[in-house]
């Protein structure tokens, strides 16, 4: 059996919900994963595991408005910390990006490299909580393939990031006439990586199509074959 490691946490999210229910996905494909949110301690165990999964929202926090979550929720990873999770990847690893992952470690310029994408806070935004309409790409990608063309989740859509050039969408939803891609999966040197940007709450992942969305990607990160991938049913 695989194993991950899930790291979680930050203000205005449920994230232990959350991770559980990514726990609970992985381990419906054979997955173990360990929910854990001392970030830095966490991380000294990742050369034992085959997935890395960031279920965060911490970053340096220097906005105004957010004066009086900094105390708990501020930081800016180590140099070990970043070594690790970079070394991890970029020299074979899988990882699985979700939600608020853009705007983590924003004093970090390789975390962006690694995610595809980056939070523009003079840019970025979201619209409110609520019904979204998700359209699956048909491109043939593994994690995607064969599923139905759209399904609806409540959630946010995150819009206006900024984001690498290789990234292609395999979800997107539309915000203020445009679609904003959703979903993506790259290769980094050797390593794997996927982000979902849903996973807001819980009711994120109660359609079976983003919970199979969620298994897939987490299989295709760890590269197991395209006919494992399909086979997910979940």
């Amino acid at each position: 059996m695989s194993t991950a490691l899930i790291l979680s946490g930050g203000p205005n999210h449920d994230c232990a919900g959350t991770s559980a229910q990514l726990a609970e996905i992985l381990a419906g494909v054979g997955v173990r994963a360990r929910v854990r949110e001392d970030i830095e301690a966490a991380l000294e165990e990742l050369d034992a595991r085959d997935l890395l999964v960031f279920n965060l929202l911490r970053w340096r926090m220097l906005q105004d408005r957010y004066s009086e979550l900094a105390p708990t929720y501020a930081i800016s990873l180590s140099e070990p910390a970043r070594t690790r999770i970079e070394g991890f990847v970029r020299g074979g690893g899988s990882m699985l990006a979700i939600h608020g992952a853009a705007i983590c470690f924003d004093d970090w310029a390789a975390w962006s490299e690694l995610v595809g994408g980056r939070w523009d806070w003079g840019r970025s935004m979201h619209p409110p909580l609520g019904p979204v309409v998700v359209e699956v790409a048909r491109n043939g990608h593994p994690i995607v393939a064969g599923l139905p063309e759209r399904f609806a989740v409540e959630d946010e859509v995150y819009s206006h990031l900024d984001r690498a050039a290789d990234v292609e969408a395999l979800m997107t939803a539309e915000h203020g006439g445009e679609r904003h891609p959703l979903l993506w999966a790259r290769e980094v040197d050797g390593g794997r990586v996927v982000y979902d940007l849903l996973g807001h709450h819980v009711a994120s992942y109660e359609p079976p199509t983003h919970r199979r969305i969620v298994a897939r990607a987490a299989l295709w990160a760890l590269g197991r074959p395209d006919a494992e991938i399909a086979a997910v049913s979940l």
